[in-house]
């Protein structure tokens, strides 16, 4: 494609963009499509002669388009926001258009210093202090993996019995995955949770010192702001103490809540962070970048470097001993220059607009939360600290597997209605609806349908339709996470 081709399609890619945004909510938000249906009306061998743009353009809006489930639909309330606010998207366009590759400080030095300038900016924004350097890495899975490795080195440096991580239960799937790839097994000790599914102090301290008595060594201990079932805090401050008593590297998952602490008053869920090794969270959830960024921050970056830095000849520089080789500070060897896309926003936003779009959200949580408390029948399984409600419809007389099939029927009736889109997860052994507020273009009008939506569904002969046995019901059996709501996009 030439310059001028480019730059025709170019303007009606950002015009059907557009469009597409500013009429999203006309679209059902969770794809209706069937398994291999996007395959099948797709070619099985690629095209031998080239192709007209414009068919391209077609077959996204014919095949495509009805294979998608719509994240930035006002009324998509499942997983987690994963925010692609537009100021984002053009930066993510800048990078794209650029072209630029971050291999070292010398193969593009704006990307570098741009990057360490904007993560500045946001650890500035959620009250991290100076103590904290930072990097952007892809998602929080990675982030957490290379957590753990440098955990693993820093205690083989000095031990060399057996290593153990150690996650409340409620944690993230990607810990055990990170500890897998890190060569740790499966030595990931789950720790119970109290009434509010936080990780409970005492039960981690008693799990470590069990440990020690058999001869292993504590390595990391990760624990959560945020959890992706219910949003639940783990108190840092009593954690991190167990974590400096056996020497062990104190993480900390806010993927998800760590946005919100750009405003003030949330920042009591983090209480003690300054005593981690490491945080980790995503702007390309709540915060409005587009997908992915992820903002790894360390209290001592020179253990990052000491374990990831690689210096073949073909990228040695005469700079390299002035400046930051961020090669260094990730898994990858080259780098997207994902800052623009966060550069963008924070400019385009300010911090205050950033801020009263998150307030909106909470406050949205917060309403819906009360209407459930005051139905008859309905009940909010868990506490409310930020946007995310879980909720579950109690009607008399059904209980146990009768209720999850009843609870997972009327969420799979609200998703393929096309009106709203919600995931269900496991809270206390039994299934929930979370209704996650935060979309950019998610208002109170939005919140009050799903409101209206979710007691209609209810009343469709839900316990009748949802014997045991039921499609849903058998669908979800089937998943080798049906126990553990963990999995988010990260």
């Amino acid at each position: 494609m030439n310059s001028d081709e480019f730059r025709r399609f170019g303007h009606r890619l950002i015009d059907w963009i557009a469009d597409y945004r500013a009429t999203i909510a006309e679209r059902p938000v969770m794809s209706q499509a069937q398994p291999g249906s996007v395959r099948a009306a797709l070619p099985q061998a690629p095209p031998e002669q080239p192709e007209s743009f414009d068919a391209v353009l077609s077959d996204l809006e014919r095949i495509v388009m009805p294979g998608l489930s719509h994240w930035q639909h006002p009324s998509f309330f499942a997983y987690f926001p994963s925010n692609s606010d537009l100021s984002s998207v053009l930066g993510d366009y800048i990078s794209a258009g650029l072209g630029v590759l971050g291999l070292s400080w010398q193969s593009s030095p704006a990307l570098t210093e741009l990057e360490e300038v904007v993560v500045g900016w946001v650890r500035q924004m959620i009250g991290l202090s100076p103590a904290w350097q930072g990097v952007i890495q892809d998602s929080a899975s990675t982030s957490t993996l290379v957590a753990l490795v440098c955990a693993r080195e820093r205690t083989r440096a000095t031990k060399s019995a057996p290593l153990v991580v150690y996650a409340s239960a409620e944690g993230h799937s990607s810990v055990a995955k990170a500890a897998l790839i890190a060569g740790l097994g499966d030595g990931v000790r789950q720790i119970p949770t109290d009434a509010e599914h936080a990780m409970r102090p005492d039960a981690l301290a008693a799990a470590v010192k069990g440990d020690v008595d058999r001869g292993f060594v504590p390595c990391a201990i990760v624990a959560t702001t945020g959890t992706t079932a219910s949003t639940a805090v783990d108190p840092l401050g009593p954690i991190a103490r167990v974590a400096r008593e056996h020497e062990a590297w104190l993480h900390v998952d806010a993927a998800m809540a760590g946005s919100a602490m750009i405003l003030p008053e949330c920042r009591w869920m983090w209480q003690g962070v300054e005593q981690a090794d490491s945080v980790v969270l995503n702007p390309h959830k709540w915060l409005g970048a587009a997908f992915d960024c992820s903002l790894y921050f360390m209290r001592d970056a020179e253990h990052l470097v000491r374990v990831l830095s690689t210096s073949p000849s073909y990228l040695r520089t005469g700079s390299d001993g002035q400046v930051s080789n961020l090669r260094d500070w990730g898994i990858p060897l080259g780098r997207r220059f994902r800052a623009l896309k966060l550069w963008c926003l924070i400019r385009e936003q300010g911090v205050e607009g950033l801020q009263r779009r998150l307030r909106r959200d909470i406050e949205n949580a917060q309403w819906l939360a009360t209407q459930v408390r005051a139905a008859s029948h309905w009940r909010v399984v868990a506490p409310v600290p930020l946007q995310t409600v879980c909720v579950r419809h109690e009607p008399p007389g059904l209980d146990g597997e009768a209720l999850d099939d009843h609870t997972l029927a009327w969420i799979d009736r609200v998703n393929r209605s096309g009106a709203a889109y919600l995931t269900p997860a496991m809270l206390d052994g039994r299934w929930v609806a979370r209704v996650s507020v935060g979309g950019i273009g998610t208002e109170r009008s939005h919140v009050e349908a799903l409101w209206s939506l979710l007691r209609r569904e209810v009343k469709a002969d839900g316990v009748a339709s949802a014997r045991p046995g039921s499609t849903v019901t058998a669908a979800l059996s089937g998943r080798s996470d049906q126990k553990s709501p963990r999995n988010s996009v990260r």
